[in-house]
């Protein structure tokens, strides 16, 4: 199984944005999608102060369903059950389910009303995906496990460690989920794993669930798992700020996962069953936008049709600019030439712009302008004191750069209005392009 990870915790698309990229996925090899729902899910009943204003309807998560089915692409919800709950744990109303009081990272497992929690929400979430086979438990990144009174008290009296508190939650959500929805599967990210003994492993965990693993596999061999999953990326792990994706680095990323499978068979009976292509948008609930999906969309095509030619074969780089729409890429720039005929492909080419160009234009016109440093200084404007004969000399560049800019930015926000909901698009601008172009809006106001 190859799954596309949608991380909806940011940038969540309207649904009539996926209508057009579901089909792309399935062209170019995936025949699954992960979905990271956060508060994007219509939680109802006690549950309603997880949703952010913006959620998607019951109609929309039903409609996301139906435009998998048709493309051949399975559904596998991804709940998060431990850490990266700062949606939930923001709230006041959950605020005493904390690990930690002053972090919202991660739930305490000793108060009875987590696991109370987690059932309901679980139950909501997979009320609404009848047809999935698999759920994604999260569970990774925990942190602060261990630092609270509450485990502290646990450790001692049980004489037991960080990885036994992990593994007894854990035990508990799957006992819940295969006594009530019998035949599901479940998946789980395996980063809290690798410091736990094979023995409590095998005690714990081996029946129910599948790990989507790292360089652990002698380990979850030896522990008895039959399967395992492996965890790629193909945007959103180069810096939580990052606008543009790194071509180069994500296929590498895939060439080196494609390296482990064909070692695989030598570690039977372990079983490879498939592969998430992550695309994280924020690296928490709380962090900036990294990447958008459109400008992913590159960087995602490289990587599925390499894990389907088992390489970037020629045959996967022609598969590639025929169905994206382009000419040619070159991935040491991470730049794409050709106009592109994928969804979004217009925010790809602006984003290209703002990346590339809003930042320098503006410091240029502001800092090697000999005669707004001499003339027309911060001290200047202030006063508003000045000589119009200099002024003059300037003016007219700056303002006819301030029009372009005007006008670019208009056109992008429409562009992100059609995919992106208010709240996106506001950060999206805010954290990007007004940083520099306030600049040189203040700079015109102050001309004028």
């Amino acid at each position: 199984m190859r799954l596309v990870h949608l991380d909806l915790k940011g940038a969540a698309p309207k649904v009539s944005y996926l209508e057009q990229v579901f089909p792309f996925l399935s062209q170019l090899g995936a025949n699954g999608i992960l979905i990271e729902y956060e508060d994007m899910f219509p939680f109802k009943g006690e549950l309603e102060v997880l949703r952010s204003p913006y959620a998607y309807s019951e109609e929309d998560i039903e409609r996301i369903q139906q435009l998998a089915e048709q493309h051949k692409l399975e559904v596998v919800p991804l709940v998060q059950t431990f850490g990266h709950v700062e949606f939930i744990l923001k709230h006041e109303k959950y605020q005493h389910l904390r690990e930690v009081e002053r972090f919202p990272n991660s739930f305490n497992p000793h108060v009875p009303n987590t696991l109370a929690l987690l059932k309901s929400i679980l139950a909501q979430v997979i009320e609404k995906h009848r047809r999935s086979t698999w759920i994604h438990i999260g569970a990774d990144e925990v942190f602060h496990l261990g630092e609270g009174m509450d485990s502290k008290n646990w450790m001692s009296r049980n004489k037991g460690d960080v990885g036994t508190i992990y593994l007894k939650h854990i035990k508990e959500v799957l006992a819940f989920l295969s006594a009530q929805y019998w035949g599901l599967r479940v998946l789980m990210w395996d980063d809290m794993l690798r410091k736990i003994s094979v023995g409590a492993l095998r005690v714990a965990l081996v029946a129910h669930t599948c790990p989507t693993a790292g360089p652990f596999l002698t380990k979850y061999a030896e522990s008895g798992f039959e399967s395992v999953w492996f965890a790629s990326a193909f945007k959103g792990t180069t810096g939580p700020a990052q606008t543009w994706t790194p071509l180069s680095y994500h296929l590498k990323n895939h060439l080196s996962w494609l390296k482990v499978m064909q070692a695989l068979p030598r570690l039977a009976p372990l079983r490879f069953q498939g592969i998430v292509l992550t695309g994280w948008q924020r690296y928490d609930h709380y962090s900036v936008l990294c990447e958008l999906l459109p400008v992913g969309i590159p960087s995602l095509a490289i990587c599925l049709q390499t894990l389907v030619n088992g390489g970037f074969t020629e045959e996967a780089k022609r598969k590639v600019l025929d169905i994206l729409g382009l000419e040619s890429v070159q991935l040491e720039q991470s730049t794409c030439e050709g106009r592109g005929a994928f969804p979004g492909v217009e925010i790809y080419h602006m984003v290209e712009q703002v990346n590339g160009h809003l930042k320098e234009s503006i410091l240029k016109a502001l800092e090697e302008e000999s005669a707004i440093k001499g003339w027309f200084s911060p001290y200047h404007r202030k006063r508003q004191f000045g000589n119009p004969r200099n002024m003059e000399s300037f003016g007219s560049k700056v303002l006819k750069l301030h029009e372009d800019w005007e006008s670019f930015v208009r056109d992008l926000r429409a562009q992100l209005e059609r995919i992106y909901f208010p709240d996106t698009v506001e950060e999206w601008m805010e954290e990007n392009v007004n940083p520099y172009l306030d600049q040189l809006r203040d700079l015109v106001r102050d001309y004028r």
